[in-house]
């Protein structure tokens, strides 16, 4: 008992038998269902956004370089924290140092212990510039090491870790007063 489609509903020019057991295919192969075309435009977004076909898009990685290079700049010009920090440490001194005090001893509350929190932040920041560009170096080895990275995420994040490297030295030997130490006072 089937039901005989008309040249119009089958598209075709010849009669089409169908019977209830199976499914009607379309012109173009794919099975035809009962979904509004709203329904069938969701149903594909659901199985395209689960994830399973979709490659990672390295976007993440990109940002991690990005902020990696960022800090390592940060850590060479300053900042602003590390800049209200020195001031405050500034403040600090001159609260302390009585007028009484040694020219030697109101150098160093004054403007060495400032000196040396500029130069802590510096170096705070060159740390964390160090280590985002490791690890946004490192994640491919950990995530999908099958898939290659993009080269100027790879040369982003080697820049940050060169500017990290660079940073924290340069905050070691400012803290340790080698490199522009408090002048002499004697």
């Amino acid at each position: 008992m089937g039901t005989t489609k008309t040249d119009d509903e089958a598209g075709t020019t010849e009669a089409t038998e169908v019977k209830p057991d199976e499914e009607t295919v379309d012109a173009t192969g794919t099975e035809a269902t009962d979904d509004t075309p709203e329904e069938a435009t969701a149903e594909a977004d659901l199985v395209e956004s689960d994830g399973e076909d979709k490659e990672p898009s390295g976007v993440g990685q990109g940002a991690g370089a990005v902020v990696s290079a960022a800090l390592g700049i940060v850590s060479l010009t300053g900042s602003w924290i590390g800049t209200v920090a020195a001031a405050r440490e500034t403040l600090i001194g001159q609260l302390q140092t009585s007028q009484t005090a040694t020219v030697a001893k109101q150098v160093k509350e004054v403007y060495g212990d400032a000196w040396q929190t500029s130069a802590l932040w510096g170096g705070l920041f060159a740390l964390l510039a160090l280590v985002v560009g490791v690890v946004v170096l490192a994640r491919p080895a950990f995530g999908a090491p099958g898939k290659p990275q993009p080269v100027w995420i790879k040369s982003v994040a080697w820049g940050g870790v060169a500017l990290g490297v660079i940073g924290l030295l340069l905050a070691v030997l400012k803290y340790t007063d080698i490199l522009l130490g408090l002048p002499s006072t004697s």
